[in-house]
């Protein structure tokens, strides 16, 4: 359930553009149709298997806070029923054909995936569509979900690592929809009514905001006709609809927020706002907390913290750009009595990398890990697509996995110098820290 994990949520995808793939063509082929569908394809005939995502632009940046959770719920409920097929009998239809057939939201999107054996690929295609253009919203669905998800928000609330992400994003974003539980709160989706869930789909599912990307078994000409006939009827959308814009900025101040727990372990949360995905810096960035906390056993963070210190089984640092600044943040655990001298060794390494910056070594060793390990986050069709899917809805060029390379060799220590301390702010940030307190004892 947490806002930013691995598969679900496009946030993390982006990090996952960092190393190159060795590349003579486009990622995809790409084409908009008559209504503005924007379809990319990508033949692979490795396995007889078909992946389909549809991305459409109705994610929490375009819900009102008083309606917090509506775009997510929206989202869950493509394919919880049609108007001609039940719920269950979508599970069946999918179950017969051994396919897989999921809708969710993230921070900037909505998404509808499909993946079916090429054998199969005509019914999937006909579940995909139904779903996609005519949802229910069968009011005994709809109550449901909403009761699932008010029984998850509870449960979050026993797992304090959750618990101190939600503080801190919160504390760290406000009232912008970055700040909020995706699903929600248990107030705002209890007051969704059909109505509105039915005018958010109406006016945020509109061709011209969505695009399909095809990747597996295919032939180009073909699956564009069939998608045509199929999506080319798709009516544009009539109505103007706003989101969210960027946060309102922090001051640069420390706060601090404890939150009192019987645990054995301190969970702490560590960061500030950071950059939108579309920042020049981004490719310096992701070198430079690469070194910093973003490696794993190859970071600053967890040699000072775990190895020399013992204080930590893990500790990680990153960045999570999304259309608006999304954060930067540190996140480990340990025990209560070591969490003040944990985080002060997190902020002497925040100064350090900002003072000192990088050794030759620490970013030629960061640069061959990006650059190297592309195939291995990328050897299926699912992966596949949803790095092209990122590439196109943050307007990367389908060139992007050409270009990497580049952008990343070209990250000098002087450029990890300037980012880490144009980005990086140890006299102001955020501090959540749920622990046993007063085992804990951290300074007021």
């Amino acid at each position: 359930m947490r806002r930013y994990r691995l598969g679900t949520t496009l946030g993390l995808l982006l990090l996952l553009l960092q190393p190159v793939m060795v590349a003579a063509a486009p990622l995809a082929e790409r084409q908009v149709l008559e209504n503005g569908l924007t379809l990319l394809v990508r033949s692979s005939r490795a396995l007889p298997i078909v992946t389909i995502k549809v991305m459409v632009q109705a994610g929490s940046l375009w819900e009102q806070e008083g309606r917090a959770g509506l775009a997510n719920l929206t989202a869950l409920l493509l394919s919880r029923g049609t108007v001609t097929r039940t719920a269950a009998q979508i599970d069946e239809s999918v179950d017969f054909i051994g396919a897989s057939l999921s809708s969710s939201a993230d921070r900037d999107l909505s998404e509808l995936n499909l993946t079916v054996l090429r054998k199969d690929l005509p019914k999937g295609l006909e579940l995909l569509v139904d779903v996609l253009l005519h949802p229910a919203f069968e009011q005994g669905e709809i109550a449901r979900k909403v009761q699932e998800l008010r029984a998850a928000l509870r449960k979050r609330q026993e797992d304090p690592g959750e618990v101190a992400q939600e503080v801190f994003d919160d504390l760290v974003f406000g009232s912008h929809p970055y700040g909020r539980p995706l699903e929600g709160r248990e107030t705002t989706i209890a007051a969704i009514i059909r109505d509105e869930i039915v005018g958010f789909y109406r006016d945020h599912y509109t061709p011209e905001r969505a695009f399909i990307t095809v990747v597996g078994d295919v032939d180009r000409s073909e699956i564009t006709g069939q998608i045509r006939a199929l999506l080319g009827s798709w009516p544009k959308g009539k109505a103007t609809v706003k989101r969210a814009t960027e946060p309102a900025p922090l001051q640069e101040k420390i706060v601090v927020k404890k939150v009192d727990r019987s645990v054995t372990q301190a969970n702490i949360v560590l960061g500030h706002q950071g950059i939108r995905r579309d920042n020049p810096d981004f490719y310096a960035l992701t070198v430079m907390n690469y070194i910093l906390g973003g490696g794993g056993f190859s970071s600053r963070l967890v040699e000072r913290i775990r190895e020399q210190k013992g204080w930590a089984y893990d500790v990680s640092s990153q960045f999570s750009p999304g259309l608006e600044r999304g954060s930067f943040q540190v996140v480990l655990q340990t025990k209560n009595e070591t969490a003040g001298p944990a985080v002060q060794e997190v902020v002497r390494e925040l100064r350090r990398i900002r003072e000192q910056g990088v050794t030759d070594q620490e970013l030629a060793d960061a640069k061959a890990y990006l650059t190297g390990s592309f195939p291995l986050r990328l050897d299926t069709n699912a992966k596949l697509a949803g790095l092209i899917s990122a590439v196109e809805y943050y307007k990367l060029g389908l060139d992007y996995a050409d270009r990497y390379r580049t952008l990343i060799e070209g990250v000098s220590k002087e450029d990890i110098l300037r980012v880490a301390r144009t980005y990086l702010r140890p006299e102001g940030y955020v501090l959540v820290v749920v622990a046993d307190q007063v085992k804990a004892a951290l300074p007021e």
